[in-house]
């Protein structure tokens, strides 16, 4: 096989065979076919999609690119959560505590920023000391001593997934469902969990930008998932605004601290409801009877309490958590109501202040961000501030306000 003929196959908008999908992502795992060569079949394949055939091959090829976990012998029933990622989207380290607290095992596997969206690993190592590489062993350990962990993909669960979703997040290549899909449930599916819960963040922050995508990510990976026997289930939630106030990685645990002792809005209920759903699916219990568990675990502090747990077991010191010195409060220029915020725009500003990678070599500043001072529905006077930059130096930044806030 050549792997330009199988670029120019895809690129005719033909269905690759088994053979030919293994040769071109096994053979850049293996350092044969080069990032140029992938990158080029990647766009391919976001230009012209993939079947739902040459879908469930790529899950596979994954998946047995590397080890699948064990979790047979961890007592309860295991329950993954993945969100496909929003500007301010912070609801894993929400969840996790809430959800553990009420019995139920999180065993978690995330990922690093891709695009403008964080990733959770990202925003766990603006912790200082925490580890986010775990062992089989350690992560075991951990799910089984306290129920929740969250560790970055070992070097042995779905490599091919690794190299692939860090070529992606570079090359404009995120927004494929085919890839999105594959990217997912071979993670979910190598982790062993019992059954799985995604949050499909729908919106202009988030990769689907539609409903009709949405509907459509929802159920390749909802049929992906009843192909392996692992009960899936896809919410769509709301990416047109950004999730909470904070945007950063630093910044990003401190609100889901906030939210964890009793700070009420968006954020809280949207994490509420994905709670109440995995403990309801974990315990075969109703939505209501599985609310009053979230509400009492988060009302008593015993999901802070969980949080700090979680830390403290993977070695971080919650108290280095800092945020940049330097901020700019960007005020409002006339009288109204919040109509709306661009995510997408909050976003870009957002990377564009250090807080993701525009490449793979880039390094994260997890100290800068943006916090959302006036969120939607809410009044404005002029000299309001509408929102502040936490920036890595004093330098001043031209902002255009209504390209981020529409006031009337």
């Amino acid at each position: 096989m050549n792997i330009v003929d199988i670029i120019v196959k895809k690129k005719e908008k033909k269905e690759l065979t088994r053979s030919e999908l293994e040769f071109a992502f096994n053979g850049y795992l293996d350092g044969v076919v080069k990032d140029y060569q992938m990158s080029s079949l990647l766009m391919a394949i976001c230009l012209n999609g993939m079947s739902d055939l040459e879908t469930f091959n790529l899950v596979d090829i994954f998946i047995k690119s590397g080890d699948v976990l064990d979790l047979k012998n961890i007592p309860g029933i295991k329950v993954d959560k993945h969100s496909t990622g929003g500007i301010g989207d912070k609801i894993t380290l929400i969840i996790g505590p809430i959800v553990s607290s009420c019995g139920v095992v999180v065993p978690k596997m995330s990922g690093r920023g891709l695009g403008i969206t964080g990733g959770t690993i990202d925003k766990l190592e603006s912790i200082k000391g925490f580890r986010v590489s775990l062992t089989e062993e350690e992560f075991l350990n951990q799910i089984k001593d306290i129920g929740f962990a969250v560790t970055s993909q070992t070097k042995n669960l779905c490599p091919l997934d690794k190299v692939i979703y860090a070529l992606r997040d570079v090359t404009g290549t995120t927004d494929s469902i085919p890839l999105i899909a594959s990217s997912i449930m071979s993670k979910k599916i190598a982790g062993g969990a019992d059954k799985i819960f995604i949050d499909i963040k729908c919106g202009n922050g988030a990769m689907m930008k539609d409903m009709a995508s949405a509907l459509k990510l929802k159920d390749i990976m909802e049929r992906i998932g009843k192909y392996y026997h692992k009960e899936t289930i896809c919410e769509i939630s709301d990416m047109n605004i950004p999730l909470g106030s904070n945007i950063g990685n630093a910044l990003e645990v401190i609100e889901a601290m906030e939210v964890l002792k009793g700070k009420t809005g968006a954020l809280r209920d949207l994490s509420v409801k994905i709670s109440k759903e995995m403990v309801a699916i974990a315990k075969n219990i109703s939505l209501s009877d599985a609310e009053k568990e979230v509400l009492e675990v988060l009302d008593s502090k015993r999901a802070y309490q969980k949080f700090l747990e979680f830390v403290k077991y993977q070695g971080g010191d919650i108290n280095s958590l800092k945020v940049s010195q330097y901020t700019d409060e960007i005020k409002a220029s006339r009288n109204g109501i919040v109509k709306t915020i661009n995510a997408l725009n909050i976003g870009r500003l957002s990377c564009f202040l250090g807080a993701g990678r525009v490449s793979k070599e880039d390094m994260i500043d997890y100290s800068v961000g943006i916090v959302l001072n006036k969120l939607v529905g809410e009044k404005v006077e002029i000299g309001d501030t509408l929102f502040t930059l936490y920036k890595k130096d004093d330098n001043k930044i031209d902002i255009n306000i209504d390209d981020y806030y529409e006031i009337k």
